[in-house]
């Protein structure tokens, strides 16, 4: 079954910069799952995938713009640490370069420590991989058809149904 709207994807990828060192490895874990076609996977990796099937494996390279997209330079702003997700309840010393979750109205949202204080934390919402080219090793592991939930949600569910 080839890789096309509404299929569900299974893969592993390698992730690092042209000639660098890998950043993120998903054999270290769980494959990727995404239902193709809709929002939430980059750009660059749909247009890739597409009509590849289980069993290929490829290496793609992405411009920023087909990946976590362009730095933005106007993208720093003041905090309060009260927006600030802590799970544990336990005082944080926040640092230059910790990534932290903020709550936003769209929901949780990482984001790059610049600046702390005793009530706010200055932080820089670009993507952390924004403005890099990116290489990726894909390995396409299965391709599915989606349940009509799935396309009716926008993403693929877990194993036994829906999980968020």
């Amino acid at each position: 079954m080839l890789v096309e709207l509404n299929k569900v994807v299974t893969f592993h990828y390698r992730l690092s910069e042209p000639g660098q060192a890998v950043i993120e490895d998903s054999y270290e874990s769980q494959p990727l799952v995404y239902l193709h076609g809709q929002h939430g996977m980059l750009v660059g990796l749909t247009e890739a995938m597409t009509g590849k099937q289980a069993g290929d494996k490829f290496t793609v390279t992405l411009p920023p713009d087909k990946a976590y997209g362009l730095r933005r330079e106007d993208a720093v702003q003041r905090v309060s640490i009260k927006h600030v997700a802590n799970p544990s309840n336990r005082k944080i010393n926040y640092k230059p370069g910790m990534t932290v979750q903020v709550n936003t109205n769209q929901g949780p949202r990482d984001v790059t420590v610049v600046k702390a204080g005793l009530k706010n934390i200055d932080v820089d919402t670009n993507h952390p991989l924004a403005g890099r080219t990116l290489s990726f090793e894909i390995e396409v592991i299965d391709v599915r058809n989606a349940t009509a939930e799935e396309i009716a949600h926008g993403h693929a569910h877990g194993d036994g149904g829906h999980q968020h």
